[in-house]
């Protein structure tokens, strides 16, 4: 009686240590985890089009993690999704002709921002925006794009 006591005592530790483990995989996929290290500067961006971009995705320089999307809002005059990104204090000299664009990461599709610094004399501050965008690549619009442009080849070849 006694060892089947001590065996579902370990069966219950088990699958508790199980559940734990499931817990921070799933906070780690979904970025629920990670904000910005410190203190943050906040900047936004236009985009045509951010495809799957949600909030609390990553923002990178040369793959390294230097903030996040803070909020994803549209402009009903320009018709245009802006971006707010809030970038950790210790990445402030960024210039002020700095390109962002949308970047899909892995097999799932992740997308995140990826900037590109420029070469301005000024940095990025807080309010600031960044004027050079480039919107994210939906598959279903150049898959659209290929078969259209093959099927004006072919009635290229008809005449």
């Amino acid at each position: 009686m006694q060892t089947n006591r001590t065996m579902e005592i370990l069966v219950g530790g088990f699958l508790l240590i199980g559940l734990v483990a499931l817990f921070f995989l799933a906070m780690n996929v979904s970025n629920l985890s990670r904000g910005v290290a410190g203190e943050a500067y906040r900047v936004t961006a236009r985009f045509d089009n951010v495809g799957s971009l949600t909030e609390r995705a990553k923002v990178t320089i040369a793959g390294v993690r230097i903030g996040r999307v803070e909020r994803i809002e549209y402009d009903s005059k320009t018709f245009e999704a802006v971006v707010t990104l809030a970038l950790d204090n210790r990445y402030n000299a960024l210039p002020d002709d700095t390109f962002a664009k949308i970047y899909t990461a892995g097999l799932l599709g992740e997308q995140y921002v990826g900037l590109e610094p420029g070469g301005g004399e000024s940095n990025l501050k807080e309010g600031d925006e960044i004027a050079f965008t480039q919107s994210a690549l939906v598959l279903e619009e150049m898959i659209g794009q290929f078969l259209f442009s093959k099927a004006e080849e072919k009635s290229d070849d008809v005449f």
